[in-house]
Order: structure tokens, then C-alpha cells, then sequence
């Protein structure tokens, strides 16, 4: 990537790569790679699984019911899509929406290191047990769903992926009283930092 560039710039070249993607042998059947989207700066991250069949079809990342449902999710906690990034582990459509091969995540993961790396998000939720292995290897989803871990200098938090939830009610409602739970983190996160002044009296109490 351009050394010196715009985070912003550095995402969107980013993008133009993961769509011109011919590592694994996802690319052969896709119509369109999905390389995520949100603000360079965003405070939360939400990693997927993969994409399905509407994001291969646009190009975008939950799109579908998943994508409805997860919209509804972050309207509850009072964010929007507008205010997060959202990308998958990978990011081409495996054929029949079965689940990810080991070469396919890892083909992906440089891209998936890099978009952490730009945007930099003091949280990272993950949906489903694919994204949710990255961070917790060998952990099970529903001995850690909800709950809030330190992993590499960020607040990690594991969740069932929504189009799982969509089809099991007793998970849907789990689903949603794990976001509920998240709330004060969140809105932590998207606060706007304190200013410039109290930064410095904070640095300088610090020293002492």
C-alpha cells in the first residue's frame, strides 16, 4: 500500500485489489468480490463470516435479511450502518453459501489484517464461529457469545452471526440481548474524544 497515504485512500485501493482477487478458487464462480465498507476511522468493527448471495450480487456486505436484521440490531443500540465497518473474513461467495475451506481464509486474511490495521477499531464484534476463530482459536460460540475480551490492544466480542439467528427464535433473542449488553461499550467507543486540553492535563498528570 501507498506509504504515506490516506487511510481512507489506502481502504479504497484495498478494495480495488480484493476485487481483482485471484488467490483461492473462490474467484472462479464469484460475480462480484465483497471487500466491506464503512468509515476509515470507525470505532467498531463487525467481521462476517462470508458473503452470500445478495452481496455477491452487489458487491456490498449484508444486504440481505442478515444485513436487515443487523441494521435493526445497531438501531437498537442507537448506531447505524453508516457508523461502522463492516467486512467479512472472506470476501467472495463460497459456492452454495457453504462454509469457508482453511485455504480460502487464509488466502484472505492479509486483507483482513489490513483493513484492522487502517481503520483501527477500538472495537471488534465478530458474527459467527469463522470470524469469531481468528481472535478465539478453539474457543466455542456459545461458551463466549456477548462477552467483552481484550485481544491485541482492542475489546473483542464474540456474537452469533444474525442469519443464524434469523432461523432459531431462542437465538435471535440471545443474539439481541448480547447487543442490548453492549450498549455502554459501544456508545463508549463512538464517543467523541475528550479535547485537546484535557488530553494534555491527563499526559501531564500522567508524568507525576
Amino acid at each position: 500500500m501507498g506509504e504515506g497515504m490516506p487511510p481512507e485512500d489506502e481502504l479504497r485501493q484495498l478494495a480495488r485489489t480484493i476485487q481483482s482477487c485471484t488467490e483461492c478458487q473462490l474467484h472462479q464462480a464469484r460475480k462480484l468480490a465483497v471487500p466491506g465498507e464503512g468509515p476509515a476511522d470507525a470505532a467498531v468493527m463487525f467481521i462476517g463470516e462470508g458473503p452470500g448471495f445478495h452481496e455477491n450480487e452487489q458487491g456490498r456486505p449484508f444486504v440481505g435479511a442478515a444485513g436487515r436484521f443487523l441494521e435493526e440490531l445497531l438501531g437498537s443500540v442507537g448506531l447505524t450502518r453508516q457508523q461502522v465497518f463492516i467486512c467479512n473474513v472472506i470476501k467472495c461467495r463460497p459456492p452454495g453459501n457453504r462454509d469457508p475451506l482453511p485455504p480460502e481464509i487464509d488466502a484472505c486474511a492479509k486483507y483482513l489484517e489490513a483493513q484492522i490495521r487502517l481503520v483501527n477499531p477500538r472495537i471488534i464484534v465478530t458474527l459467527g464461529r469463522f470470524s469469531m476463530a481468528r481472535f478465539f482459536p478453539g474457543a466455542r460460540i456459545s461458551a463466549v457469545h456477548g462477552k467483552a475480551r481484550p485481544v491485541g490492544g482492542r475489546t473483542v466480542v464474540a456474537m452469533y452471526h444474525p442469519a443464524a439467528a434469523l432461523h432459531q427464535p431462542a437465538l435471535r433473542q440471545t443474539v439481541e440481548a448480547d447487543f442490548a449488553a453492549l450498549t455502554p461499550l459501544l456508545a463508549a467507543a463512538v464517543a467523541p474524544p475528550a479535547d485537546a486540553d484535557t488530553a494534555a492535563d491527563a499526559t501531564q498528570l500522567s508524568l507525576f
